[in-house]
């Protein structure tokens, strides 16, 4: 893996080792952020949940302004004073404790995301050029593992107080603003002679993008489940609070010994379409296994039993990566390919916002499934739902594909010449 990332150019290496950090820093804090507003400030939960609403709003409501600020500024900047912002709202929740600094401290972190997620992605996809398959498969690698790491530092850190976890996670995105300052390559960005809400309707007037984005909803919202339905599932089935975290912990050490592996057996044979409609197959299917745990009754009798019944859950997990590590590489190496190079970080910003969305509501049904299976003893209920979210977004992709409506990725020598025409 280390040794395929080498093979990029150094920018790209930069955003790699970023999202690590990034991920590192987030998981790090965001976690128990609801824990120390309720338990250690003695919010009430309503409060709570504004704050915490606050904070996804502000991310999920700004990507498409994200998206244009890359098309228009730069991604390099962009990416650079999302990092700063993040700096900054973090380190607010390790030193205010007032609402007002909360919110604040909600809005600028929320804002941050907007910003460089979507243009880290659109920097990612017009550097890699024809390699852009391998190079979001690295990113799934490095991000996954950050978002591993997080939660475990985060943990230990809280053994001192969450204003330690709040500065550490401050102090990583200081050190990547820092980094991305010095290091990332500025890009020159030519005038636009249209405007940003012209950018906007040519996007959103783009009937196949916005189709793929819609199709694409499962896959948002059964990835979404790696952190309610299964870990939900972990804990029914051994009675234990930790068994939440071997599902990231199956998850993360697969993703590092096979996603590079899958992304370059599958980019030579056959479309994207077809590997994408199979790995949204397989996360549905995925769900099939824990199915299991609905027929388990009372506690578990002893540490093998326990162990025993966590299997199918973390076999649903396991599926569950697998399914993401096929689709998600090639989801990201098309969406460029809906419009033009200058509007990429405007696609990238749109369909983070309809993930958003999706995830939003989907994990609302599922929550809905899961509490309407408890009361009325359909216990499989949230898991058949998560099948039919999966097999419905396989299904949309591949009417897609047969309509022709999905771009094909650019060969190398498609990539050289709008290089040279810039030059």
């Amino acid at each position: 893996m280390l040794r395929e990332a080498r093979s990029f150019p150094l920018a790209i290496r930069l955003l790699l080792v970023n999202q690590l950090g990034v991920n590192t820093g987030f998981y790090l804090l965001v976690p128990y952020l609801a824990l120390h507003l309720s338990d250690d400030l003695g919010l009430s939960a309503a409060v709570v949940g504004m704050v915490l609403g606050v904070r996804n709003l502000s991310q999920q409501g700004l990507f498409l302004i994200g998206g244009s600020a890359a098309d228009r500024l730069g991604a390099r900047g962009v990416i650079i004073a999302g990092c700063a912002l993040r700096t900054v709202g973090f380190g607010l929740f390790a030193l205010g404790d007032g609402l007002a600094v909360l919110l604040a401290a909600s809005v600028l972190s929320g804002l941050a995301g907007a910003l460089f997620n979507p243009a880290v992605r659109a920097y990612l996809a017009l550097e890699a050029g024809a390699r852009k398959a391998e190079a979001f498969a690295l990113f799934n690698v490095f991000a996954t593992t950050g978002a591993l790491i997080g939660p475990l530092l985060g943990s230990a850190l809280l053994l001192v107080d969450f204003r330690t976890s709040a500065l550490t996670a401050a102090g990583i995105f200081a050190v990547l603003t820092v980094a991305q300052a010095v290091v990332l390559p500025a890009r020159k960005v030519e005038a636009r002679a249209n405007s940003v809400v012209a950018d906007w309707r040519e996007v959103v007037g783009n009937r196949r993008f916005v189709a793929f984005a819609l199709a694409m909803v499962g896959l948002f919202t059964l990835e979404n489940q790696l952190y309610l339905l299964l870990p939900d599932g972990a804990r029914r089935a051994t009675g234990w609070d930790g068994a939440a975290g071997l599902v990231f912990l199956v998850g993360t050490l697969t993703n590092l010994w096979l996603q590079l592996r899958i992304t370059r057996a599958l980019k030579c044979r056959g479309s994207r379409a077809r590997w994408i409609s199979a790995g949204v197959a397989l996360m549905g299917l995925s769900f099939l296994p824990p199915l299991a745990v609905t027929l388990y009754e009372g506690a578990p009798d002893g540490v093998a039993d326990a162990a025993l019944r966590a299997v199918p859950v973390l076999a649903g997990a396991l599926l569950l990566y697998l399914g993401v590590m096929i689709a998600q590489p090639f989801v990201m190496e098309l969406i460029p390919g809906f419009g033009r190079p200058e509007l990429t970080g405007t696609y990238f910003g749109l369909f983070y916002v309809v993930s958003g969305v999706a995830a939003a509501v989907g994990n609302t049904g599922v929550g809905w499934a899961m509490d309407t299976g408890a009361r009325t003893g359909l216990g499989w209920l949230p898991w058949v739902c998560c099948l039919a979210f999966g097999l419905a977004s396989a299904a949309a992709v591949a009417w897609l594909h047969r309509r022709a409506a999905l771009p094909a990725p650019a060969a190398p020598a498609e990539r050289a010449a709008p290089a040279e025409a810039t030059a």
